[in-house]
């Protein structure tokens, strides 16, 4: 971009704004110069419904949109209900676009996943990895959905004019993340089953996999930090990766959430459940080079999204 892009008085709407991430941008903006947050609940907008969404859209007027609203869960949800995922993240995405297009919303951005790349992708994995080989089968109906966001947001650039980037975080997980457990990530599901053995002295904690697989975290509010970054100084059809650079096994951070909870039972690894990818280690210099690093380490994050469980979760598990 010329010139940065100026959010003074821009009403900007957050679409999924009660997810972890959707949270997260709402925490962020707080900061910027905006005129208002735009929100709204799911069961205000079903956003997987075209009338209501280009209703709503029409009426608010607003002048960026940050669309991370979907329907996401771990590799069990994800496996198990493969059309499901891929049906309404397809509908939240060409929906959300189109109806951004018809009111000729500013700017766009696209928050979507690491797993949109293929299963054996070369790592760290380029940006230019997408589309070259099969994806990790545990989670392809939503990733198949995340690259048809990406894509759309792509050809809407190309056809239309729409000014829409796309961000591809590495692992997610921090405050308002979902920890119930059938529908987790990893480390949320690690963090609840980590505290529920420390509070009923269990002397082993069950970990899916063997623990081998490597994985990239970022906490969520690094994520935000980065989503304002982009937008206001990206302008380009191409993605661009968000994340740390490194990564660990999931041996080593469920060892580190032992440490953070305070749990000194054994780690016992169920290796007939699935690993998921092998590994998933994002190329982050294009991120890098807009001028944006990362900030939150894994121990401090950790202990923040444990803070938040017990805070506003765990009295109910």
């Amino acid at each position: 971009m010329s010139q940065p892009y100026d959010l003074t008085g821009k009403r900007v709407w957050v679409a999924g704004h009660r997810g972890m991430v959707g949270s997260a941008l709402v925490r962020r903006l707080a900061r910027e110069p905006v005129a208002d947050v735009v929100t709204a609940t799911s069961a205000e907008v079903d956003l997987r419904r075209q009338e209501p969404t280009e209703r709503f859209v029409a009426d608010e007027r607003p002048d960026v949109v940050l669309l991370a609203a979907a329907k996401v869960g771990g590799i069990e949800a994800n496996r198990t209900a493969q059309a499901e995922f891929l049906y309404d993240n397809l509908m939240i995405a060409a929906n959300v676009i189109e109806a951004a297009r018809r009111v000729g919303v500013e700017r766009f951005v696209v928050l979507g996943s690491s797993c949109v790349y293929p299963r054996e992708a070369p790592q760290p994995i380029a940006e230019s990895s997408l589309l070259t080989g099969p994806l990790e089968p545990t989670n392809e109906g939503y990733a198949v959905a995340k690259i048809a966001a990406l894509e759309l947001a792509k050809f809407y650039r190309r056809q239309h004019g729409m000014d829409a980037i796309s961000l591809m975080p590495s692992n997610l997980y921090g405050p308002n993340d979902n920890f119930d457990p059938t529908g987790s990530h990893v480390l949320a599901a690690l963090l609840r089953k980590v505290h529920l053995a420390k509070v009923t002295g269990a002397p082993s904690v069950p970990v899916w996999g063997t623990g081998t697989p490597r994985r990239e975290f970022l906490h969520v509010d690094d994520l935000a930090d980065a989503t304002v970054h982009a937008l206001c100084h990206h302008a380009g059809e191409e993605h661009l990766n968000v994340g740390w650079g490194d990564d660990v096994t999931i041996r080593a951070v469920a060892e580190l959430i032992c440490e953070v909870v305070g749990y000194d039972g054994e780690l016992a690894f169920d290796t007939s459940m699935p690993d998921g990818m092998p590994r998933k280690l994002l190329d982050t210099s294009r991120m890098q080079a807009l001028g944006w690093q990362p900030r939150i380490g894994l121990r401090e994050g950790l202990t923040d999204a444990y803070r938040w469980f017990v805070d506003h979760v765990a009295e109910r598990v």
